[in-house]
């Protein structure tokens, strides 16, 4: 079965979002009640969009648009040609571009999943500048499928079974989460760990308690990109982990990028062995995860290979609410923040009892196993919608 290609304005309106105010960053634009979006909030995003890190006020609002719950949003900049639904009605700025599907003409999930499968070849015609950057112009040189809405509407259901699966699970993996957060909160926050009452507070810190750096816990460790004019470098087993491989997850468990023995040995001392904490430190700071194998990163994180896996669940809880800190001691540049090693390695972390942090690690081991197991169960399932993809949607399988 084949069907005709046409450019996406026949299939729904687009145009780009909306970020007027100069400058961006101007604090009274934001800590409103309207969502928003920005690309690393789209790369995070499975099929629909319902958590973000910024809200707009209304003076924020003035400025911009608010797009309706069931737009399709596509980036154009940073992260290119990723796609997310809206769950909600949200603002997003000019890097980011909104497609609403005509009614009748074209499934909203239909276009996503053809933006899953162009998404390479949108990234190829946005090469060229200083940063990559797809332009409407660019945009629209590409064609997309149209079958009949009801085709579209069959190819939907079928890929939604596993859409369905990747969302459940994803749910499942944020309840664990929350269950270690709410937990480490309630201890090494709010102090009201076991047998609290009984222990003397010192100028505001529990008796017995200690402040150490980062550098303490274990050897850290900056990552390095080794040459990429070198092809025999790349494509091995060995995972490199980049800010975009983090994004929404605890675990690395696929990178875009991968090097050879031969790659990774021109740096062997940049190795990270299975529970390093990984953490993203120049541009999106504070972004966490847990390596599962030996690995590398690049330059824009720092990980710390603990002396103590003990350590392990307090030390990533730790990590992730340090970002205010983490954004505190950078330094900001005109387009990013950067938190070196220096910097990095003498953050200090209020440390409970040895005692303590190991009742914790052992209430959260059970959970990060099933978060493990959960995230491998999510990567099969999109790997065999992956593989159904493109054979849906070039008429290879009928419906």
């Amino acid at each position: 079965m084949s069907w005709d290609y046409v450019t996406l304005d026949k299939l729904g309106s687009i145009s780009r979002g909306k970020s007027k105010h100069r400058p961006r960053n101007d604090k009274t634009l934001f800590g409103g009640k309207y969502p928003f979006i920005q690309t690393a909030d789209v790369k995070a995003a499975g099929l629909y969009l319902t958590e973000y890190t910024e809200t707009y006020s209304d003076k924020g609002l003035a400025q911009s648009k608010l797009w309706p719950a069931g737009t399709l949003c596509i980036t154009i900049a940073a992260n290119i040609a990723d796609t997310t639904i809206l769950g909600i009605d949200a603002c997003f700025p000019d890097s980011v571009m909104g497609f609403i599907p005509y009614e009748g003409v074209s499934n909203v999930k239909f276009v996503k999943y053809a933006f899953d499968i162009l998404q390479r070849d949108c990234k190829k015609i946005s090469q060229g500048t200083a940063q990559d950057n797809l332009s409407w112009k660019k945009l629209s040189t590409i064609k997309f499928p149209a079958p009949d809405i009801e085709i579209q509407d069959k190819i939907v259901s079928i890929l939604s079974v596993y859409d369905d699966l990747i969302e459940n699970n994803k749910k499942q993996i944020k309840l664990l989460e929350e269950a270690a957060q709410r937990l480490y909160k309630e201890w090494f926050v709010d102090l009201r760990f076991p047998g609290y009452e009984d222990v003397k507070i010192v100028d505001g810190v529990p008796e017995g308690w200690l402040y150490k750096r980062v550098e303490e816990f274990g050897n850290v460790i900056t990552g390095k990109t080794p040459s990429t004019s070198k092809t025999e470098y790349y494509g091995g087993k060995i995972p490199f982990v980049t800010i975009p491989d983090m994004h929404g997850k605890v675990f690395p468990l696929v990178t875009e990028k991968t090097l050879t023995k031969v790659g990774a040995d021109t740096q062997k001392n940049k190795y990270l062995p299975a529970n390093t904490v990984i953490v993203s430190c120049i541009a999106t700071v504070g972004l966490v995860n847990i390596a599962i194998e030996p690995c590398q990163t690049n330059q824009q994180i720092n990980s710390v290979i603990l002396y103590d896996d003990n350590d392990l669940y307090f030390f990533y809880e730790s990590m992730k609410r340090i970002k205010a800190l983490l954004d505190g001691v950078g330094s900001n540049g005109a387009t990013m923040t950067n938190v070196n090693k220096t910097k990095f390695s003498n953050i200090k972390i209020l440390y409970p009892t040895e005692d303590l942090v190991m009742k914790y690690n052992e209430f959260c081991k059970p959970i990060f196993d099933k978060i493990l197991a959960l995230s491998k169960a999510m990567l099969i399932s999109e790997q065999a919608r992956d593989r159904l993809l493109p054979k849906l949607m070039s008429g290879e399988i009928e419906v």
